[in-house]
């Protein structure tokens, strides 16, 4: 049985099904998803489809493009010049794969690594992340989620503090999981660079840079920051390489962290983004 964990996909429908040609799995494989599955791309309702009809083989994490998707489809959220998402809003059975996203969780762990969308603080350890993670996912699941999808955008709190309460404790975790690049050691975020590494403001570093990171006991996996691109070190895996934008659209097996990719949108887009 091997383990394959897959980049951001963002509705690249035609690259998912080349790429898992190319792996060829077997029944027993797992396919590990690192969020981000819609938008942008020109299909993502057919991702959605052919992700949630993998059944148990797959396993996805939540990625800020996702939410934002399900927020839209509450009728909540601001919709963007450039999201493609209308065919998931329009489609028959929008309701089915919406509350099978919505079930999907922040963060998953096979005991040695950890996948999560953008990254970890670096004070989160993996235990400590999982159990962050299932406060979000209750409140997703919950018959309030309306309320917490209301109040799940914005850019504050700006730093982790464990007696945080409410929808800034919610707010800082979505935040931290799902849409940072660059922290400090004091658990303060900046939401707003989104270049490569040496583009971190002053006093800032790549999350997965800090030393003494509680959670460097497993491997980190993670996609998200495209202008990183493909990035691997002895706990870390980042597999952003940008499909959506003519990059690549990347797996690595986890067991043997063997490559595979193949090209992505052939014309690519004009212009990077979150």
């Amino acid at each position: 049985m091997a383990t394959y964990a897959i980049g951001d996909v963002q509705g690249c429908h035609d690259e998912l099904l080349s790429l898992l040609t190319h792996l060829h799995p077997g029944p027993a494989d797992r396919l590990w998803f690192v969020g981000d599955l819609v938008n942008r791309g020109p299909k993502s309702l057919e991702v959605l489809r052919l992700v949630r009809d993998l059944g148990d083989r797959a396993t996805v994490v939540l990625g800020n493009h996702d939410l934002h998707l399900i927020s839209l489809a509450e009728g909540l959220g601001r919709p963007r010049s450039d999201d493609t998402l209308a065919a998931v809003l329009d489609a028959p059975d929008r309701d089915e794969l919406l509350g099978w996203l919505r079930s999907r969780r922040l963060v998953e762990t096979d005991g040695t690594h950890v996948m999560v969308h953008a990254g970890l603080l670096a004070g989160w350890s993996a235990a400590a992340a999982i159990g962050l993670a299932g406060e979000v996912w209750r409140a997703l699941n919950g018959p309030d989620y309306r309320a917490f999808l209301r109040s799940m955008y914005g850019n504050s709190p700006e730093r982790w503090d464990s007696a945080l309460t409410g929808a800034d404790r919610s707010r800082m975790i979505v935040n931290g999981m799902t849409r940072m690049r660059f922290c400090r050691g004091d658990g303060s975020i900046d939401l707003g660079p989104k270049g490569a590494p040496d583009d971190a403001p002053a006093g800032y570093r790549p999350w997965f840079a800090l030393p003494d990171r509680a959670h460097a006991d497993h491997t980190v996996v993670f996609g998200h920051w495209s202008a990183l691109g493909l990035h691997v070190s002895e706990n870390v895996i980042g597999l952003d390489t940008g499909c959506v934008w003519g990059g690549r659209l990347t797996a690595m097996r986890l067991e043997d962290r063997a490559l595979f990719d193949v090209p992505g949108v052939a014309a690519g887009r004009s212009a990077r983004g979150q």
